[in-house]
């Protein structure tokens, strides 16, 4: 069972509440909260197609640029040992050290 959906381009947590009986979740990844909720998967689904649609709307009526999750940059925090051992392993591949990361990253979750 997966924990996420997607639809357009959007992320969703799936969580269940025992105490209200219901589905829920958020968007991630965004700055603006946007929820939903469902008593069924289908509703859940449905909300969740509709938070999207509706926040797509209201961005085209306001004139504003959508946010968009996962943009393919991100900052992380390391040692500078690590951050020297992984720019020299980048040099000796005859990579860009964005390459090489990008590369290791990517085996790593294969």
């Amino acid at each position: 069972m997966k924990n996420t959906m997607e639809y357009q381009g959007y992320v969703g947590t799936v969580e269940f509440s025992e105490e209200d009986r219901v589905f829920f979740g958020k968007v991630l990844g965004i700055r603006s909260l946007l929820s939903y909720e469902g008593t069924t998967g289908e509703e859940l689904i449905n909300d969740f197609h509709g938070v999207i649609d509706d926040y797509l709307a209201m961005c085209k009526e306001k004139k504003v640029k959508p946010e968009k999750a996962y943009k393919g940059s991100f900052n992380i925090r390391i040692s500078p040992d690590l951050h020297k051992k992984l720019a020299i392993q980048a040099i000796a591949n005859n990579m860009s050290l964005n390459s090489y990361i990008e590369k290791t990253l990517s085996a790593a979750i294969a």
